[in-house]
């Protein structure tokens, strides 16, 4: 005689209950992920007018670009024009990569009239090339004219994942105004403006930097993001509901 693995029906109601709790608990999370993509893309959306808009503008003269940071702490992404002597010996690196080459940054500073400096993002410069040494065409002499975009600066460390800046081997992870311009070499008692100049693609004398590097052609992926999990929140609710409809096995 073969008998019938079934279990009892108190425990086939608790196992019911408990896949029903599960798949509503998954349910939940899918389509909190879900709003959480439409949220993202409602921003990312707004940003890219904000900077489609913005970079559009006509230049703001440094002097102007200061008062409106001064009013809103924000000037992300406006046009802006200065005049200076670059410090080449204060370069900061920035590691970075453009159009699939492994590189840097090079942030260096400008001294303004007034003696007060500025930290300019020439633009990239491949690995191979950090030292300054080996692209001495491009480190300009004398007075020169700047256009690029004002970035604002950044509170802190983007993230933990984000590795702690090397100071010490002239190597940044991310972008610490403080520390770039404090290790720069400057006087000790020089003035920063508080945000920083991308400058644009200008070419510099024998290629390098390479300007112009800013990104403002973000990625927006949060539609599809949104649609992989409402879909699959769909799908879980199909799935509940057929294995919650179906027919009990005959005994």
């Amino acid at each position: 005689m073969i008998e019938q693995n079934t279990l009892p029906a108190p425990a086939r109601r608790s196992g019911r209950v408990l896949m029903l709790v599960l798949g509503t608990i998954a349910f939940a999370l899918l389509i909190g992920l879900g709003s959480w993509q439409v949220e993202r893309l409602n921003w990312k959306e707004g940003l890219i007018a904000q900077i489609n808009e913005r970079t559009q503008m006509q230049p703001l003269r440094l002097a102007e670009m200061e008062v409106k940071y001064r009013a809103t702490g924000d000037v992300d992404y406006w046009p802006v024009t200065l005049s200076g002597t670059f410090e080449h010996a204060g370069e900061r690196h920035f590691l970075a990569t453009w159009e699939g080459q492994s590189g840097f940054y090079v942030y260096t500073p400008l001294k303004l009239d007034d003696g007060r400096f500025v930290m300019v993002n020439r633009g990239f410069v491949p690995y191979d090339f950090k030292d300054a040494a080996k692209r001495p065409v491009g480190q300009v002499t004398g007075p020169v004219s700047i256009t690029g975009l004002a970035r604002n600066p950044l509170a802190g460390k983007p993230g933990s994942l984000v590795p702690d800046n090397d100071p010490a081997k002239n190597v940044f992870y991310w972008k610490d105004l403080g520390v770039m311009a404090a290790t720069a070499g400057l006087p000790a008692d020089a003035a920063v403006v508080p945000f920083f100049v991308d400058a644009d693609k200008t070419p510099n004398p024998g290629g390098l930097p390479v300007g112009g590097v800013t990104m403002v052609d973000m990625p927006n992926n949060h539609l599809q993001y949104a649609v992989t999990w409402y879909g699959l929140a769909a799908a879980l609710l199909g799935v509940m509901g057929f294995w919650l409809l179906r027919r009990p096995e005959s005994k």
